[in-house]
């Protein structure tokens, strides 16, 4: 996101000295994207920043993924995956299940109540959406209060934790990218700037609070998610200092948070389209969401979509509030998944075309994710697949 921002103590020239009260020199590290030739910030340390004492190996063992064939739609149930109050004993990063995925994003569940350790993804960028509960999301730039409905972009590399809040638990659906993520192209002027057509602005954003300066004796773990030949490895660094020693920092490359209720729906006379609808893009897949709002006003208008086949991308829709109209009957409801895979036309359920004319406004809230390279099955979407979804428009599978 190219939008300046400056915390804390930082020089008034770039890769100059900037030392303590105590003449002791900081240490400036450069984080930025595609070898120095886009977004970047400039954080100053206390200690080192590259500074190892040990390393050793992260086991991230979720099983193989399977691909969807033969193919069909599903319905995941996610509020499955942590039953009871299994989340109390679950944190933010470690406990992910992973729903679907393929080379270019995956997308995660949590519950949790437990604080992270100590997180740096080194693959791509995060985005993080809050379904319920509260917390922190603690990082080298500062602190982000997360909330229900937020959005919250990870930057890759970024060395961060997530402290949920006490009492409930803190249910996250996790976008990650092999790639950056930010705001839709079309959005943006060339300079990057949010133009008057797009849904939101610079105003609805919340950079972090801080900077830190944490001081912390003794070794401190980092969990790194990174690249291995075929797949993705883990590894805990052990550094001698704590990592969110940053006096100050200044740029463009940082964590930032978006409520989705900050978000301006995109409405028309007949039925718009699901980019109409987009909020965030990565490399080879949009993010959408579908938010309360007044519908199509068309006198002969239909306002629940119209059957479409994703001839060129899956679709996944994560149902997170609300009342989805085109889904009535289905069994989808809150902490509900559906995949509609390219090669399948869908649409409404059996009913909703007809009960929907007529309607002014919609109740629903739901986060889309479109890909354009197929996803697979991995272990927390088998784990949680209801077995019934893809009869649903015909009300009778292969057994009946």
């Amino acid at each position: 996101m190219v939008y300046y921002r400056s915390a804390g103590a930082i020089p008034p020239k770039r890769h100059t000295q900037h030392r303590s009260s105590e003449g002791d020199l900081y240490y400036e590290e450069l984080m930025g994207e595609e070898g120095f030739s886009s977004h970047s910030s400039l954080l100053y340390h206390r200690a080192i920043p590259s500074a190892l004492v040990d390393s050793r190996i992260w086991s991230i063992d979720g099983g193989k993924p399977e691909p969807n064939h033969p193919l069909k739609p599903y319905h995941f149930k996610l509020h499955g995956l942590f039953p009871g109050e299994a989340w109390r004993h679950a944190d933010p990063v470690r406990d992910r299940r992973v729903i679907l995925g393929n080379a270019d994003v995956r997308i995660a569940y949590v519950a949790a109540a437990l604080p992270s350790p100590l997180y740096r993804n080194a693959i791509g960028d995060e985005c993080v959406y809050v379904e319920s509960g509260s917390g922190v999301m603690e990082s080298v730039f500062g602190s982000l209060q997360a909330g229900e409905g937020d959005y919250v972009i990870v930057p890759r590399g970024t060395t961060h934790r997530w402290l949920p809040a006490d009492g409930a638990p803190l249910r996250l659906y996790v976008i990650e990218a092999n790639s950056h993520i930010g705001p839709a192209g079309r959005y943006l002027s060339k300079y990057g700037q949010l133009l008057e057509h797009a849904p939101f602005c610079e105003r609805d954003l919340r950079g972090p609070a801080g900077p830190l300066l944490a001081d912390a004796d003794g070794d401190i773990e980092i969990y790194v998610k990174h690249r291995v030949s075929g797949g993705i490895g883990g590894t805990v660094f052990v550094v001698p200092a704590h990592p969110f020693d940053v006096v100050g920092w200044d740029g463009c490359l940082y964590p930032y948070a978006f409520n989705i209720a900050d978000y301006e729906p995109i409405t028309g006379r007949v039925h718009q389209p699901p980019p109409a609808h987009q909020v965030f893009e990565g490399t080879n897949f949009v993010i959408c969401n579908f938010v309360p709002r007044k519908v199509d006003y068309h006198p002969l208008s239909i306002p629940v979509p119209y059957y479409h086949s994703n001839v060129d991308s899956d679709e996944v829709m994560f149902y997170c509030g609300g009342d989805y109209e085109a889904r009535k009957g289905s069994g989808i409801g809150q902490g509900s998944i559906s995949l509609h895979p390219g090669g399948h036309a869908h649409g409404p359920q059996p009913g909703a075309y007809e009960r929907s004319i007529g309607a002014e406004f919609f109740d629903e809230l739901a986060v889309m994710v479109d890909t354009f390279r197929p996803l697979e099955i991995a272990e927390g979407g088998r784990a949680t697949d209801d077995g019934r979804y893809a009869w649903s428009w015909s009300g009778r599978g292969p057994d009946q």
